[in-house]
């Protein structure tokens, strides 16, 4: 079939939109079941116990108290990463929720009035809003800011009264510490980057397993959040600053998975299986990751299509690479970050209104205290802080949460401190809850909870701050928070799940644009819905653009999921746009298998082909946009897919088949 000849698709089935298998309430009481991170449970353990047990034998429990709260904010922050990743981010969050207790001190201090205090909290809830809205450093560091501005302005204090900020400093100071670097760490098993290239090759592996079946899609998912997490360890180098050895190889041998990724998407979207010798290779490659480096055997197979070729080229390249040999992989180091990027981000509209949000539900939380004396009032503001952080998914599901895991926590604590309030006890029950803290957090926001409502409870008791008949009545505030929150946050306020999802999906829809284009080799300023124009192809930056688009759709696909776990009309809403993001991750796939053809099929670029992908896709846009769903049938193929036919053309069948086009 002569390049370019319109495509005809293979059978192919309309489906109906994919089903929820389970209720939303069902998907929102589901825990996830991490692996147990052991050496940040012990870390976090010891970070808690040694603060506490210093104030106790200094009889200084009070500083004591100011230290582990920074540990634990430390421990809430800490992940398994190297040291130029681990510090920035422990410190940007302590040294945000230092700030915010120096605030709230100070106006303890000084004795401020509660329109005073309303307005000061309001105030730094905007500033803490804004700064949540820029990302995941940012959300942490926001967080941290209102909650310790909160606390502060009740809390008891500590003499002098100013020494509370450092005291937070030096618990998590000794955090880090604990997760410096030593004898193990320079073993290939002991680097964190090292075993997430392993888990990368593991998941490729997995990938090429489930060619072909159903688990595919799923798969797929897995090895995308892999090496987004891998990504995550291999920031783009400094300019000025030199790599080791060892980076500059574990970044290769990245890139070769990044490539032999890109052979998998092709052959997981034309539902085309490889040999199980071949799917093998990935975890082989793996393995030898693990011992830091070894000779890996490529089967001699015959790849007959296009994309099977390019695997065969990218597990050869990945070998060469994991061997210690210098490998042609036509890939460039990373862009440098955006020095800027932070800055445009804190001044956004995005930035600016979820501020906004805060600040209002902190203003009516400030006024009902105000109008409602509460034994801790500083209990409503904080949790307020906890629910609206922006990162963590439903804020109704999280409202919820929050309310019932408070319950079973101060249930807890109760039982607890009927046993016993000796505080070498104490001490040791608070580095418990905070060694399963980390499993917590990523298990669900609920058990989040559960471990850290007594945990805190527990140090307020240990600072002589409250009693165990005050304990219930952290119930009442934290569901009044929940519910200014609902109200205010969620209900009256136009942030709902469409301004999650379609904002996620126009990110999608343009990644993949400049990812089409790249492949075809097109100029990125094409006019929409027309002909594309020939340009220069750029082969060094589409490896980046296909990873910006590959991480761009898994954003958009967690959001969507997040949004079926909120009861209906959200919960309906988001179930509606679910086919159009399964529609992006195939056209993600099909793109993948189109540059194959491209490489290795001798195909030469249909500028009629990609207008039709690139006017699907604004017409996709358009429709995220305005809120409105796509409301065609999704095709789902049921044979593999004709390697003399062009990828291309049928991936536009299928977009325009959504869209209601075709």
């Amino acid at each position: 079939m002569p390049p370019g000849q319109p495509s005809t698709p293979g059978p192919s089935t309309p489906g109906p939109s994919p089903r929820r298998s389970a209720p939303w309430w069902a998907r929102a009481a589901r825990p996830a079941r991490p692996p147990l991170p052991l050496a940040l449970m012990l870390r976090a353990a010891v970070g808690m116990a040694v603060p506490l047990t210093a104030g106790l034998l200094a009889h200084r429990l009070d500083l004591g108290v100011f230290a582990g709260l920074g540990a634990m904010h430390a421990t809430m922050n800490d992940r398994i990463e190297p040291t130029r990743l681990r510090a920035p981010r422990i410190a940007s969050a302590v040294l945000a929720s230092a700030l915010g207790m120096l605030i709230g001190m100070s106006l303890q201090e000084f004795r401020a009035g509660a329109l005073t205090l309303g307005a000061a909290l309001t105030v730094t809830a905007f500033a803490s809003g804004a700064l949540s809205a820029t990302g995941p450093r940012g959300s942490a560091a926001g967080m941290l800011l209102l909650v310790s501005a909160a606390l502060g302005s009740g809390m008891p204090m500590a003499r002098p009264w100013w020494a509370a900020p450092p005291m937070m400093l030096v618990g998590a100071a000794f955090v880090v510490l604990l997760g410096l670097p030593h004898r193990s760490y320079r073993r290939p098993r002991g680097d964190p980057r090292n075993r997430a290239l392993a888990a990368a090759y593991d998941a490729l592996g997995r990938t090429l397993a489930d060619l072909g079946t159903p688990r595919g899609a799923a798969s797929r998912q897995v090895l995308t959040a892999r090496l987004n997490q891998l990504q995550d360890l291999l920031p783009p180098p400094h300019p000025r600053v030199p790599e080791s050895p060892r980076t500059v190889r574990l970044r290769r041998m990245y890139e070769a998975a990044l490539a032999a990724t890109e052979a998998a998407s092709g052959l997981l979207w034309a539902r085309r299986p490889v040999p199980p010798e071949v799917a093998a290779v990935p975890g082989l490659l793996a393995r030898a990751v693990e011992r830091g480096g070894g000779e890996v055997a490529v089967p001699d197979w015959q790849p007959d299509t296009p994309s099977r070729q390019a695997l065969d080229v990218a597990l050869r390249a990945a070998a060469e690479t994991v061997a210690g040999r210098e490998a042609v992989l036509g890939t460039a180091p990373p862009p440098p970050p955006d020095p800027w990027r932070l800055r445009v981000r804190l001044l956004s509209r995005g930035s600016v209104r979820y501020g906004l949000r805060v600040a209002l539900c902190i203003a009516v939380g400030s006024a009902a205290t105000a109008a409602y004396p509460l034994s801790k009032s500083y209990w409503v503001p904080m949790t307020i802080a906890f629910v609206l952080k922006p990162d963590l998914g439903s804020v109704f599901l999280r409202a919820v949460s929050r309310s019932i895991g408070t319950v079973l926590g101060v249930a807890v604590t109760a039982a607890v401190l009927s046993l016993t309030t000796d505080e070498w006890a104490l001490t040791a029950i608070a580095a418990f809850c905070v060694a399963l803290l980390p499993y917590a957090t990523a298990a669900h926001y609920g058990l989040n909870t559960v471990v850290m409502t007594p945990m805190a409870l527990i140090l307020l008791q240990l600072g002589g701050q409250s009693s165990a008949a005050e304990f219930w009545p952290r119930v009442l505030d934290t569901s009044l928070a929940s519910a200014i929150v609902l109200l205010f946050g969620y209900l009256l306020w136009p942030e709902r799940t469409r301004h999650r999802i379609e904002p996620r999906l126009v990110a999608a829809t343009t990644a993949l644009q400049a990812y089409l284009s790249s492949v075809a080799g097109l100029t990125r300023d094409a006019p929409a819905g027309g002909p594309a124009r020939p340009g220069p192809r750029q082969p060094v930056a589409e490896v980046w653009l296909r990873r910006t688009a590959y991480r761009a759709l898994a954003e958009a696909h967690r959001e969507v999921q997040q949004g079926l776990t909120e009861p209906p009309p959200t919960g309906r809403l988001a179930e509606q746009w679910l086919p159009a993001t399964v529609a992006l991750e195939r056209l993600s796939g099909a793109v993948a298998a189109y540059a194959a053809q491209i490489r290795y099929g001798g195909r030469v670029p249909d500028p009629a082909e990609v207008a039709r992908v690139r006017q699907a896709l604004d017409e996709l846009t358009a429709a995220a946009r305005e809120h409105r769903p796509p409301a065609g049938p999704a095709v789902r193929p049921t044979r593999p897919h004709d390697p003399t036919r062009s990828a291309l053309g049928r991936a536009a069948d299928e977009l325009e088949t959504l869209l209601g086009s075709g």
